[in-house]
């Protein structure tokens, strides 16, 4: 068994009970690869441009968050959350195409991955989106456009497109036992919960980012 570095929301050691392993170097360059990496792993200084660097800047409460959010200047729908708590999460593609993912620690919620997403919490969805996708991912990333609405398991979640600016998956947080970048045709292997399947579908019909 192995402990994950970052201490869970308690302080307390989380322990990872099938640890997942990581890909080769070349892997990470290789658009048409399944790249992972595992807590505090090795990676490429830098990957399509954007350099992997942990975000010493990252907000340190909701208020630097949401503060974070205000610039994200795209339209949206209105959000009903139907009676379900209010979620936000982001669908993250790289340049190459690749889409990043997250392997929740011990399969949390039988996802053995998914998309980063988390209960809004009093903060705004765009802030919660963006905060989710550092705190599961390790990415600082740009929110982009509106992709999908979707109930969840206790929640109804708003998912954005987003592109990566900056941060490192390595440094992701006690909830994530890895990060994999995945080219699109291998998301349906990786993303088994039925949950994500609205989301894979607007995905597929999403414009691509530039």
């Amino acid at each position: 068994m192995t402990l994950h570095p970052r201490l869970d929301h308690h302080q307390q050691p989380v322990r990872i009970a099938r640890p997942h392993t990581p890909t080769p170097p070349g892997t990470w360059p290789d658009p048409a690869a399944l790249a992972t990496v595992i807590p505090d792993g090795p990676l490429p200084e830098q990957l399509n441009g954007v350099p992997f660097s942990p975000w010493s800047g990252a907000p340190a409460g909701n208020a630097g968050w949401q503060d974070l959010a205000e610039p994200c200047a795209f339209p949206e729908p209105p959000f009903e959350a139907k009676g379900m708590k209010a979620a936000a999460g982001a669908v993250v593609v790289e340049p190459d195409g690749r889409v990043w993912v997250v392997a929740p620690s011990n399969a949390f919620g039988g996802y053995q991955a998914t998309f980063p997403k988390g209960k809004a919490d009093g903060m705004g969805l765009r802030a919660t989106a963006l905060k989710e996708v550092f705190e599961e991912a390790g990415l600082q990333v740009e929110l982009v456009a509106h992709l999908v609405d979707v109930p969840r398991s206790t929640s109804r979640t708003r998912y954005y497109l987003a592109r990566r600016k900056g941060g490192t998956p390595a440094a992701m947080g006690w909830e994530s036992q890895a990060v994999h970048l995945a080219p699109p045709s291998s998301l349906k292997g990786l993303l088994h919960h039925p949950n994500d399947a609205p989301i894979l579908e607007a995905l597929q019909k999403a414009h691509p980012l530039s």
